[in-house]
């Protein structure tokens, strides 16, 4: 079972290439969702509304299976692969990597053009400062009004953090904890009487 994935902390703007004239820009982003995705090419577009090409890849999801690649109008296979391939070789996910290429009048040929956004797409993850996520989980736990300190000790124990407390005639806290930990808390939660709890997918 994976626990944890690698990706960048913080996005990176504005890496320049420059390859017989063309210059080349690179851009990566942290995403988490389509929308996170779609935002970040509008504005890359937006800031760069005449350059020849804005070709990107990116991969999402614990394994990368979200992901794609895309060659916006250069020869096909010659931008939006190479710029993958460097998520690979990085092993990083929920990532966006762009590539803004300016044409500058000298053609460079396919093999030229993988050279070069390969090149855009590897400098651009170097300037990067790639981390390590661990992936958490959600708990919603109930329980009597007498029992909270033994419930708020043993959660901070499993390192996990309140999100919401409400206490009524049961209590109920809502907390969110390393996916790691989900199955010993899990065990000790068990043991208690007039404790209910759910785990959220």
């Amino acid at each position: 079972m994976l626990y944890d994935y690698k990706t960048i902390a913080k996005p990176v703007e504005n890496v320049l290439l420059k390859e017989k004239g063309s210059k080349f820009i690179g851009f990566a982003f942290p995403v988490n969702s389509e929308s996170e995705l779609k935002a970040a090419l509008e504005k890359i577009r937006s800031e760069h509304p005449k350059a020849t090409h804005h070709c990107y890849a990116f991969r999402m999801g614990l394994n990368g299976e979200n992901y794609r690649a895309n060659d916006d109008g250069e020869p096909s296979g010659s931008a939006g692969l190479p710029i993958y391939n460097q998520l690979l070789a990085h092993e990083i996910t929920n990532v966006l990597v762009i590539s803004v290429r300016y044409y500058g009048g000298t053609k460079l040929g396919v093999s030229g053009l993988v050279k070069a956004y390969k090149e855009c797409a590897k400098i651009t993850l170097e300037e990067a400062e790639i981390i390590t996520r661990e992936l958490e989980t959600e708990i919603t736990v109930q329980f009597n009004f007498d029992q909270q300190n033994v419930i708020f000790t043993l959660l901070s124990k499993f390192d996990a953090k309140i999100l919401n407390f409400e206490t009524l005639e049961k209590c109920s806290i809502k907390a969110s904890l390393k996916l790691s930990e989900k199955d010993n808390l899990e065990e000790k939660l068990s043991e208690m009487q007039h404790v209910t709890f759910e785990f959220e997918d």
